[in-house]
């Protein structure tokens, strides 16, 4: 959520933006406390006036697109404002109306456009005046391939763009580079599971772990001295024992309504299904894949911070090699990029084979960052205005670094076509909006992946594919067994995918006399590969201790965001209906909505504050490790002083220029003079997949020969002689990978599975003899049966 800058400027004015106004924010003070899979948030906000003239404070920040607000207060000197769940224009009118008279005021309040940007307001600060503020959100912790719970404090508020035509101006922000980030951050966080704590790691450097008991279920860790803020804080959290399923009861609010989503009990169920070997070990070998590649300018930066040479454009061209040769003969794909306008390698998705994949992989090696802003859009609707193919299921893969200013409408056409496809996300950078990765995913019915730091992009998206060539989980229901007289109203969208392994959450509201010696039961039943399954975990029906008012929030947060979503459905119809919902929700349950902002007021500041405010943009940091545009249709813009209008509409449109603090600039541009792309050197891994045909065979030539370290000669020499060449070079092939690239197994597993199939295919003799010959020649120890023969 929050940068820092740790070697502060230093000016008799105090902290300086980048244009040398002073900047009252002086340190902001993270502490996160992770219960389980469910993590609380807390941020205070430090801020300090050393000017002579009162000021107005405004800081547009990330949020996680998911996250819960739930508290916001203000404390000057000894006076302590907690603040209201008001309807939003109400909240600015009381916000303008107490500055204008002379009363100090603290709006906070979510865009419009995307629930993952916010804007703080402090207004009225006068002179030599200091004020804390304390903002408090819950979220729900992510699910990662290796079973790690990921957190994201996200800091990177990159630019989004807005299309052309829109009507709405994107919300944007007072953007430095991280570097000259004017205040400082501290962060710590203490994590508690039923199980031990085995490891904490992070993007950022950490101080050791330290345990708080015996037993290890309970650890903290805090941001080691000297971070500098050039990315988002990530966590990745482990426990020892597998992810198990659980349901937690809490207990209702005393001082609400019997009834009402705070007065009355909810449950929140997380289940993990596992599915049985056998349907896992039969992958789909058929379905339409569509992937769509952002193209647009600042794909052109670098993928993290310690690999310059290595672009967000780069990997994906890298990834989308693997992508290619990991797919089976007789599926259909297309791929599609996009910026500024989009294009389409074949004009409607073809059958995979040696020819189509060919021509695929030469225009995906020509692939540059080279089409303008993030109109991702367009594309989409051309995506889902060709016709699906029967008995060939389609799947969406996206590749973006998510800087777009048209989040909801992006997330409300993907939900319109859910029922044709399923939607897998990849968010690439520091940055990228977390409201649309997850968006995407969650309405698509796919899986959402970031790829931040050191992460290298290929495992995750292997992983994804995985995930897309599972059966398809079908007739998801959820019932409940529950004493007589108690319901359960479940608040939580219907469960639309299911994937091995991965967490599906239910909230659920019950109803009726609870008796906490009571037991529920909870059944998920769906069909999987034409099989009917299920799911079940019983329950204790006594609510759980510590949990304050919590999983109330989340259930809140996620009926808030289908309400929402279904108020967008119904726009231009004049119902009002939806949107009074939300508000009253809102203000009930204490959780901001697109709707509500909260607002505080310190009445008793005594004398009015006298003389006009001077505004100040709190910056936050944008990437400027990249290219921010190129196109002149992108705008870096800081907020306007009138604040009484709403947060998409007091901004001031600023062009950029054409190439902006990039990473990559005056650096070779991946072109040769003559303006063809230049074509690096490939790791050894890539040249061997590249050579692999459609099939999953290799050819016995020269470049494999150079791809395995050994000479053309050493190659035919070892090569049993009634062996086809073609399967002595697939088998060499595979005992490479095997015996030198097991530890990105993750990577080649898919396209080395299809090799196998091809191979048992031609029921060649003397493959033992093979096996055999192609350690020796290649120094391996590889066991046949590893090669899947």
């Amino acid at each position: 959520m929050f940068p820092c800058f740790t070697g502060m400027m230093v000016n008799c004015c105090g902290l300086l933006t980048a244009q040398k106004e002073p900047v009252p924010l002086k340190s902001i003070e993270v502490e996160l406390q992770v219960r389980d899979h469910v993590a609380t948030v807390v941020s205070t906000l430090n801020y300090e006036n050393k000017e002579d003239k009162p000021v107005e404070a405004v800081f547009v920040f990330p949020l996680p697109g998911d996250a819960a607000v739930c508290h916001f207060s203000a404390k000057v000197g000894q006076t302590h404002i907690v603040a209201e769940v008001k309807e939003k224009q109400q909240a600015r009118e009381e916000y303008d109306d107490a500055l204008s008279s002379g009363q100090q005021a603290f709006l906070l309040e979510e865009s419009d456009q995307s629930p993952d940007i916010f804007s703080l307001s402090v207004g009225s600060l006068p002179p030599g005046e200091s004020a804390s503020i304390r903002l408090e959100y819950v979220t729900e912790l992510a699910v990662q391939a290796d079973d790690g719970l990921r957190f994201c404090l996200p800091a990177v508020l990159n630019p989004r763009y807005q299309p052309q035509g829109s009507e709405d101006v994107s919300v944007q922000v007072t953007s430095v580079p991280a570097s000259l980030v004017p205040y400082s951050l501290s962060f710590s966080a203490r994590v508690s599971s039923p199980r031990p704590v085995s490891k904490v790691e992070s993007s950022c450097s950490l101080e050791p772990l330290q345990y708080l008991n015996t037993d290890q279920t309970q650890a903290m860790v805090k941001l080691a001295a000297g971070h500098k803020f050039d990315r988002d804080v990530e966590l990745l959290i482990y426990y020892k024992d597998a992810h198990q399923p659980t349901a937690v009861v809490e207990a209702g609010q005393a001082s609400a309504k019997p009834g009402t989503l705070m007065g009355d009990p909810v449950v929140m169920v997380s289940l993990y299904p596992e599915f049985p070997q056998s349907v896992m070990s039969s992958l789909a070998s058929c379905g339409e894949f569509v992937f769509l590649l952002d193209r647009s300018g600042s794909m052109d930066c670098s993928i993290n911070n310690s690999k310059q040479e290595e672009t967000r454009i780069s990997s994906a061209r890298d990834t989308l090699l693997l992508l290619l040769k990991s797919l089976s003969m007789g599926c259909y794909f297309n791929i599609y990029s996009f910026g500024s306008r989009f294009e389409h390698i074949f004009p409607k998705s073809v059958e995979y084979n040696e020819k189509s994949m060919k021509k695929a992989l030469k225009k995906v090696e020509e692939m540059q960052a080279d089409l303008g802003g993030t109109e991702i859009l367009k594309p989409l609707e051309h995506i889902y205005k060709q016709p699906c193919i029967p008995k060939q299921p389609r799947q969406l893969f996206v590749f973006t670094d998510g800087e777009v200013g048209n989040t909801k409408e992006v997330i409300d056409l993907v939900k319109k076509n859910a029922g044709s496809h399923r939607c897998f996300s990849f968010g690439i950078g520091e940055g990228a909006s977390s409201a649309l990765i997850n968006g995407l995913a969650k309405e698509g019915g796919g899986h959402a992946q970031f790829i931040t730091g050191t992460d290298r992009m290929q495992p995750k998206v292997m992983q994804s594919l995985r995930f897309a060539l599972q059966p398809a989980v079908e007739d998801i229901s959820v019932t409940w067994d529950l004493p007589k007289g108690v319901s359960a109203t479940v608040l939580s969208p219907p469960i639309t995918a299911i994937f091995q392994g991965q967490r599906s959450l239910i909230y659920a509201q019950l109803t009726g006399q609870c008796l906490e010696a009571a037991e529920g039961c909870v059944m998920v039943k769906y069909s999987l590969a034409g099989h009917p399954s299920q799911n079940q975990l019983h329950f204790c029906l006594k609510p759980a201790e510590d949990t304050g008012l919590t999983i109330h929030r989340l259930a809140a947060r996620t009926l808030i965001r289908c309400l929402e979503l279904e108020d967008r459905s119904n726009r231009g119809q004049q119902d009002e209906g939806v949107k009074k919902k939300v508000v009253e929700l809102s203000i009930q349950s204490g959780v901001s909505s697109s709707f509500t902002a909260f607002i505080a007021v310190n009445k008793d500041s005594g004398e009015s504050i006298q003389g006009p405010l001077a505004r100040r943009n709190i910056p936050t940091p944008g990437f400027y490790g990249q290219t921010l545009c190129s196109s002149p249709r992108m705008r870096l813009v800081p907020i306007m002083a009138c604040s009484s209008a709403p947060l998409n509409s007091r901004m001031i449109q600023r062009s950029l220029p054409m190439k902006m603090f990039c990473g990559t600039a005056g650096k070779a541009s991946g072109r040769d003079k003559a303006g063809a792309p230049q074509q690096p050197l490939r790791e050894p891994l890539l040249q061997l997949v590249s050579l692999q045909k459609a099939s999953g065979s290799w050819m016995l030539e020269a470049p494999l020969a150079s791809a395995l370290g050994k000479t053309s000669d050493e190659v035919e020499k070892l090569k049993p002689a009634s062996v086809n060449k073609e399967v002595w070079a697939t088998i060499l092939a595979l005992i490479w990978l095997h015996g030198f690239k097991m530890d990105v197994k993750e990577e080649w597993e898919l396209l080395a599975m299809k090799a196998a199939s091809w191979l048992r295919a031609q029921n060649g003799p003397c493959v033992t003899e093979c096996v055999e010959a192609g350690n020796a020649l290649l120094g391996c120890s590889v066991q046949k049966d590893a090669l899947g023969l």
